[in-house]
């Protein structure tokens, strides 16, 4: 049975939806980022405004059922939830995402009668773009899967530094766009493709010249605490004791070290709750330490509580997380769905968010830009802590997301984070892929997932800005103004011909 045209189209959007995702970790086939949106421009270039943004829906729902499947085990093997309803929960978030493809779809259409072959490099990458951007801002965010994250290890990933993140998801759109020409066009059209495909090039070549940022002072010697503790076990009463035991005496010996990390939650008990003893003992140490654990305060409101991380050196220091999860630390319209965390029983999942501006904790001898897990994928709260950060530390707990997809995402990301930033960054997990990556990008060392390990080396600080970090999303999105400008500008021409 022959498929018809727009049955065919759907396919294709289907199956280069489902594509997008193996271009990211842990399978890091880079290529098919830009190869899946031209597949995509390609169904979108004489669609209806109606059709495209269906088309675009498809798409953004086959990336995210495979991309965020994590998800599933989130809910199902840690929240307890149902697996039909894990799994449906998972559809409707990956429903939700797929609107902002959708979107992107309907909007290059709208600019009709402009030819497919020139909204393929000016208008669709353009919108592309603003959907990721936009995805990583409304609701507070979820910048996962964003195309320049899957160019890390390709020569794109020099251009972070320069237009960060959002800016290689620009070239690599651009990319995909012109590489459909040159496939499919023949004459002026093919050859401006090659034109851009040139110029992007010439691009990436130029990005490498500059250097933003310099090393300051001596390297640091650096240690992270990885103990892969259980989620049941660390959650449950009495247990606290016998966890920081475990870390204290996976951390006595390291009395060469400049400083120490724990992971997110590494002691499950509030700051007031850990004995004077306990909080001497690690001062006594010659080692500063970067501990993750829990805070609150009163105030006039009642108890605010808090995922933090402990700084214990010359003087303590505290650092609260501000980018909090929803549904998993915080639910929004906590009124109408307070039901939902009493049936999924998450653990710690009523957070308050931190101050919005914190400095960097001195330790080490260092200014340390401290991030809580899953602020790492916001640049603009990494940022917040430079330049007077001169190393950046993430702690995490992932053992939520399992032996999934999720975490390698999360490294990925990071690595983006250092490279944009020009800064090396710790990064400690609880189970797993707890690293040291260079302000380069490149992992030094690395944990295994769901094993005990100690994670050791060197760490050199890094001074500068880099124009990603002074200028963040500024340039590319004055870029993508100067794409639609071009669009509808031809647009205007091309009707006043017709």
């Amino acid at each position: 049975m022959r498929l018809s045209g727009v049955r065919f189209r759907f396919l294709l959007a289907l199956v280069a939806g489902a594509l997008y995702p193996l271009s990211f970790a842990p399978l890091n086939l880079a290529p098919l980022a830009p190869l899946s949106l031209a597949i995509l421009f390609f169904v979108w270039r004489c669609a209806s405004a109606r059709e495209a943004g269906v088309l675009g829906f498809v798409f953004g729902l086959a990336t995210f059922a495979v991309g965020i499947s994590w998800v599933y085990v989130s809910l199902h093997q840690y929240g307890n939830m149902p697996a039909p309803l894990a799994a449906a929960a998972v559809m409707i978030f990956a429903g939700l995402m797929a609107i902002y493809p959708a979107l992107a779809g309907w909007g290059q259409a709208c600019f009709r009668p402009l030819s497919p072959a020139l909204r393929c490099i000016t208008v669709m990458p353009a919108l592309w773009v603003a959907g990721e951007w936009l995805r990583g801002t409304l609701l507070s965010g979820f910048p996962w899967l964003y195309l320049g994250y899957s160019q890390v290890d390709t020569p794109l990933a020099s251009l972070l530094p320069l237009v960060g993140a959002l800016g290689v998801s620009l070239w690599g759109a651009l990319a995909g766009g012109a590489l459909l020409l040159v496939v499919m066009q023949k004459g002026r059209e093919r050859t401006g493709a090659l034109a851009v495909l040139a110029v992007l090039a010439i691009g990436v070549a130029l990005s490498r010249i500059p250097v933003f940022v310099q090393a300051v002072g001596e390297p640091i010697e650096v240690a992270v605490i990885q103990n892969n503790i259980s989620l049941k076990d660390k959650w449950q009463s009495g247990q606290a004791h016998v966890i920081a035991t475990r870390y204290f005496e996976a951390s006595r010996p390291l009395a060469g070290v400049d400083l120490i990390v724990w992971p997110e939650g590494a002691l499950p008990a509030y700051l007031d709750q850990i004995s004077a003893g306990f909080l001497n003992a690690l001062r006594q140490h010659p080692s500063d330490f970067l501990i993750g654990l829990l805070e609150r305060s009163e105030s006039a409101s009642g108890s605010d509580y808090y995922n933090a991380a402990l700084g214990i050196g010359e003087q303590r220091s505290l650092y609260r997380k501000h980018q909090l999860v929803p549904f998993g630390e915080y639910l929004p319209l906590a009124p109408l769905l307070g039901w939902l965390l009493d049936y999924l029983k998450i653990p710690m999942s009523d957070f308050s968010a931190g101050p919005g501006q914190q400095a960097p904790l001195p330790l080490a001898g260092q200014q340390i830009g401290v991030s809580i897990c899953y602020e790492d994928a916001f640049s603009t709260r990494i940022n917040t802590a430079l330049p007077d950060a001169t190393v950046l530390a993430n702690l995490s707990e992932d053992a939520w997301f399992g032996d999934s997809l999720a975490p390698h995402q999360r490294l990925q990301m990071a690595r983006a984070r250092a490279l944009e930033t020009g800064r090396p960054m710790i990064r400690s997990s609880n189970n797993g892929l707890s690293s040291l990556i260079g302000p380069d990008g490149v992992v030094n060392a690395l944990a295994p997932q769901f094993e005990t390990a100690v994670v050791r080396g060197t760490v050199q600080p890094m001074t500068g800005v880099t124009p990603a970090v002074r200028y963040g999303n500024l340039p590319v999105g004055l870029a993508c103004l100067f794409l639609l400008g071009i669009g509808l500008w031809r647009r205007k021409v091309a009707a006043g011909h017709a």
